[in-house]
């Protein structure tokens, strides 16, 4: 394989944009074609990110010299494409969630690793610097035992953001609302830190929008550790607020807003919060305000995970966790009672 990766995208929207402006940016990485739904999107893409657009899954899929494919539809498609792009020897780079169920998600994970290829997931919070000193802390043993670990995600999305799409907030599409979709990134670095659920108990709704996913919920979480936690979601919360984890052990504590520590609370150090700065990069109300730096970080990642033979960050298994937590909160919701992940 060359030294540079040739990628393709599938799904043109307002993730793809992301991912091809990041992939301009690398020298290790060039973008060489993209897929639409239908052949007027098509024409579209080929105008706005001008390399060759196809409207045919297979016809993209023979595109010549193509190495891997970021794929950046609606969520309950990622698999469809995944796996055809498997067979077809492509790495595979999907954003989250990896799927709207975890069925869907091992028949992905199964076909990569059939086909010989990579499979890694977006979740490109994992590379924010306040998050991999909150980490770095955590691994080296600087809070003690952890006790307890929170995910806040209090967003707003207006009634346009669902209106205008055909699948977010649906069941067949997004997998669900405010967790699968917004809360997962959060969710994701929760259980990085504090390592696996063990149960959970979770009441979501549909508050504010006539969508088939809820809104908002919160849920209560038994680590495997002992420790316990908490977790809220919302898109119905006006007007949004910043991503919120919260650790906490017998050492001490550390709180990141927006992926910015603002508060380092851990005994016999000197804080490391950032000195009243800006939560940007929080899509709190806005999901095109995170920009494409870690989007960046973490296609580079994927280019030296073809290129060494490694693992990705983020592979297939790591990204099932978040999956497993809000289906177990969904369940829980719907039968009223603690079940265990």
């Amino acid at each position: 394989m060359g030294s540079i990766i040739k990628f393709g995208i599938v799904g043109t929207g307002a993730i793809a944009g992301q991912h091809a402006a990041a992939i301009k940016e690398l020298p290790s990485a060039e973008l060489v074609a993209v897929c639409s739904s239908s052949s007027e999107r098509a024409k579209q893409a080929r105008d706005k990110f001008m390399v060759p657009a196809y409207s045919e899954l297979d016809e993209f899929l023979a595109h010549p010299d193509m190495d891997a494919v970021c794929i950046c539809t609606a969520s309950g498609s990622h698999m469809d494409a995944a796996v055809k792009a498997a067979k077809a020897g492509k790495h595979v780079l999907v954003e989250k969630p990896i799927e709207i169920n975890l069925e869907r998600a091992d028949k992905m994970i199964q076909a990569c690793k059939e086909n010989g290829v990579k499979l890694g997931v977006i979740f490109q919070n994992r590379f924010n610097e306040g998050y991999l000193q909150l980490k770095a802390a955590v691994k080296n043993g600087e809070l003690g035992k952890l006790l307890m670990g929170n995910a806040y995600i209090k967003w707003f999305r207006d009634e346009d953001y669902y209106s205008s799409s055909q699948w977010k907030g649906t069941l067949e599409g997004d997998g669900g609302g405010a967790f699968i979709n917004q809360g997962i990134h959060t969710i994701d670095l929760l259980l990085d830190i504090m390592g696996e659920a063990e149960a959970v108990y979770g009441q979501v709704k549909t508050a504010l929008y006539d969508i088939e996913g809820e809104d908002l919920g919160t849920a209560v979480v038994n680590f495997k550790n002992g420790a316990i936690g908490n977790i809220t979601a919302g898109t119905s919360l006006y007007p949004g607020y910043p991503e919120r984890l919260e650790i906490y052990g017998t050492g001490g504590s550390v709180i990141l807003e927006a992926g910015k520590i603002v508060a380092w609370n851990i005994k016999g150090q000197e804080s490391k919060a950032a000195e009243s700065e800006s939560r940007k990069g929080s899509g709190a109300a806005d999901p095109m305000a995170i920009g494409h730096r870690l989007h960046l970080m973490q296609i580079e990642d994927m280019v030296m995970a073809i290129r060494e033979d490694k693992v990705p960050l983020v592979n297939g298994e790591a990204s099932k966790q978040s999956l497993a937590v809000i289906q177990g909160i969904y369940r829980s919701s719907k039968e009223g009672k603690t079940v265990k992940v």
